[in-house]
């Protein structure tokens, strides 16, 4: 992977991460398009330049996350997070093999986008407009519906929104928890990436990987760089664009890609 390559993946991880669109999918077809070859640090990578994306939704939420006197806010995201972190650490190796396989992603990209396209004939009404509203218990509620995005293609962030949705959130209240969730649970995904996990075939941890050569590492600062910028836009751009269109057009374009992918991985893999 050169710097470009690097850039195009990290522009991919900051604009699809907060959408409903799988971010995963997008990585793993712009990785083929360009010939990436999948190895250890490219893995990393992709999981490390997260932390970008983390500090976008701190960046544009400051005054919730530097508020510590807002204990049931953190104590609602800590709740949350639990069911991942378990399930994420039990499952990392089956989860890391499906990756391998972009076909099932595909097929897992379209159902996500039929569903978006009905559902919000299931939810009306939501009386829950705010996160100050969210109880304990539908917190974790919503912690659990992530776990779905452990399959390859669902997208964490469809996940937990139709989860918000189901627990009684608002389209817009449910997005924005799903930002918020979104804090812990990748920053836990990174931080055992970078400084637990020992990778197959190189037997090196995240941290080694990251610092072999000054080029690794410029693309690790860079990569994290880029999707800090671009998370901050889509973050800014999602809530506005649901207000006016709700989760219609993400579920059209979820089908049209998915499909997209799909036809091409049948055609060229």
């Amino acid at each position: 992977m050169d710097f470009f390559q690097a850039v195009i993946i990290a522009i991919i991880e900051g604009l699809t991460e907060y959408l409903p669109v799988s971010s995963t999918a997008h990585m793993i077809f712009a990785s083929s398009y360009y010939g990436i070859q999948e190895d250890d640090y490219v893995k990393l990578f992709q999981v490390s330049i997260q932390f970008g994306a983390i500090l976008a939704v701190v960046a544009l939420y400051w005054k919730k996350f530097f508020d510590f006197t807002r204990v049931n806010f953190f104590l609602k995201l800590f709740l949350a997070v639990i069911p991942a972190l378990i399930l994420g650490y039990l499952f990392d190796d089956l989860i890391e093999s499906a990756l391998g396989n972009p076909i099932p992603i595909a097929i897992v990209l379209i159902v996500g986008g039929v569903i978006l396209l009905f559902i919000e004939n299931f939810f009306k009404n939501q009386p829950i407009k705010k996160e100050e509203d969210i109880s304990n218990k539908k917190a974790i509620a919503i912690g659990f519906w992530q776990c779905i995005a452990m399959m390859p293609g669902t997208s964490r962030s469809a996940a937990s929104i139709i989860g918000g949705m189901q627990q009684g959130l608002t389209r817009e209240a449910a997005a924005e928890f799903s930002f918020f969730l979104a804090v812990p649970t990748m920053a836990a995904a990174t931080l055992y990436s970078v400084f637990l996990k020992t990778y197959d075939h190189t037997g090196l941890k995240g941290y080694e990987l990251l610092t072999q050569s000054s080029d690794t590492l410029t693309m690790f600062f860079v990569g994290n760089i880029v999707a800090f910028i671009v998370a901050v836009i889509a973050i800014k751009g999602f809530i506005g664009f649901i207000k006016k269109y709700g989760f219609k057009p993400w579920g059209w374009y979820r089908i049209i890609a998915g499909s997209l992918l799909l036809a091409y991985f049948l055609t060229y893999n």
